[in-house]
């Protein structure tokens, strides 16, 4: 993977410059930020940064919109619904930007790397203060002090972007986050925007990563992700990214290491004797298949076959004890026949996911697929999607059925629900199975020993181990 420009601390002066000024000058004013992420993982770990920057800037976080400040939409262009859903909810603070004309609002992330995207909200809704795209994160509080001056402010940079390092981060979760290792995709995948807005693939160091997990173990964290659109394909000099996974099992401490998303194309024997040997590496992987059609694998840009699926999963299962697996797919691509649907759901049959996330052919512009004859009515779409999702269902209480009750695992605890007669924690094995058991808000955030003793629609059943 070719290298790309890092940003450090010392080139992030500006940055850090205009936080220490709009810092001095809100001293006392009691500013209240309010961030609305949309998408993936990694737009939920770039909004953790700009809560970072605005912290820095002398925001504090408000509990909902109405009592915010600052209001910012994090964006993802990924399907079309989004869209609209955002151009809906910025078109709502019109009144409440005309009651209070200090409010500052804010647009970025991956559907404002679009420029004509871009342009055209700034256009329709001048009440907006500041939008900007992905690369422009980093610059978030040049543009803000600049807001707070009176100036609307539109910052859209055409560019493969950086790896910036030492970005401040409020993280969201107390015991389980977010590790980056990789920015932007080579893949161009004929239905996917991504590359087009996150630019081409691009690894931190090893060492910096490495380093920013010791550093959240040290802070008790039990669970650390490592992202990427691709972590498969991570890359820096000679390490490879099963050599990543070694180095980070290597780190002194009680915690899991999970990863997503994976590419099968990119998955290697190494990674999989990676999951199989290193003992804080969790047995489950997200492997997106999207279909089970070679025809529409092929049209997709996938660069693997069904056959290939299967001898990965094969694979997979002969030599990690325990690993789940869950996936993606899509359907009503275009061209997709009754045909080509049969063999999604015969792929789905056959391999049995632990969990399935299926969402139907959105056309996203400047893509292959969107320019492709033969577009599937939304109806069809979402008849498939209903066969789908019940397909799943059937495997996944098929595969529960008996196969886990007498076993038991660590479960990470997650939460507790006390609406039942008596309160139920729950949380996930180290392979992506819920678990649910007795217990009580004090075992959020532990590692607890549980036997299975059930099993309740997609989840299980346990009970505390002596």
């Amino acid at each position: 993977m070719e290298k790309f420009v890092e940003i450090t601390a010392a080139g992030l002066q500006d940055t850090f410059a205009a936080a220490d000024r709009i810092l001095k000058e809100m001293q006392g004013c009691g500013r209240k930020y309010y961030v609305e992420s949309y998408g993936c993982q990694m737009n939920e770990h770039d909004a953790e940064k700009i809560a970072g920057m605005l912290q820095a800037c002398g925001y504090s976080k408000a509990e909902t919109k109405n009592d915010a400040n600052l209001i910012l939409y994090n964006t993802c262009c990924i399907r079309e619904h989004a869209e609209k859903r955002v151009f809906g909810n910025i078109g709502a603070l019109k009144k409440r930007k005309e009651e209070d004309p200090g409010l500052i609002i804010c647009v970025c992330g991956c559907m404002m790397q679009q420029k004509a995207v871009a342009d055209r909200l700034f256009k329709r809704f001048p009440f907006v203060d500041i939008v900007f795209g992905t690369h422009e994160l980093h610059r978030f509080p040049i543009l803000l002090e600049k807001a707070l001056s009176g100036e609307r402010v539109i910052s859209v940079r055409e560019s493969d972007g950086e790896v910036v390092e030492d970005l401040p981060v409020i993280r969201n979760g107390s015991f389980s986050t977010f590790v980056t290792i990789t920015y932007g995709c080579n893949n161009f995948c004929s239905y996917c925007i991504v590359p087009y807005v996150r630019g081409r693939e691009r690894s931190r160091s090893p060492e910096n990563i490495v380093n920013e997990v010791r550093e959240l173990v040290r802070q008790g964290y039990k669970e650390i992700t490592l992202l990427g659109q691709n972590v498969n394909s991570y890359r820096y000099d000679d390490v490879d990214f099963p050599e990543l996974l070694r180095q980070v099992n290597e780190v002194e401490g009680d915690f899991r290491i999970r990863f997503m998303t994976s590419h099968p194309k990119d998955l290697s024997p190494r990674l999989i004797d990676a999951m199989a040997t290193l003992d804080k590496v969790c047995n489950h992987i997200h492997l997106p298949v999207q279909s089970g059609s070679n025809a529409i694998l092929s049209a997709m840009n996938r660069k693997y076959t069904r056959e290939k699926y299967f001898a990965l999963v094969d694979a997979i299962r002969e030599k990690v004890d325990g690993v789940e697996l869950t996936s993606d797919f899509i359907v009503g691509f275009p061209g997709e026949t009754e045909e080509d649907f049969e063999d999604t759901l015969d792929l789905a049959r056959r391999v049995g996911f632990s969990a399935a996330y299926v969402f139907m052919y959105s056309p996203r512009a400047g893509t292959k697929a969107a320019k492709m004859e033969n577009q599937i009515p939304e109806e069809v779409k979402k008849e498939r999607l209903l066969r789908l999702n019940a397909c799943n269902a059937e495997q996944l209480q098929a595969a529960n059925a008996g196969k886990y009750v007498g076993t038991n695992g660590t479960v990470l605890v997650e939460g507790c629900d006390t609406r039942g007669p008596s309160s139920m924690a729950y949380g996930k094995l180290t392979n992506f199975k819920m678990v649910y058991f007795p217990g009580g808000p004090e075992l959020i955030g532990k590692l607890c020993r549980v036997n299975i003793t059930d099993t309740q629609n997609n989840s299980l059943i346990g009970e505390l181990a002596d």
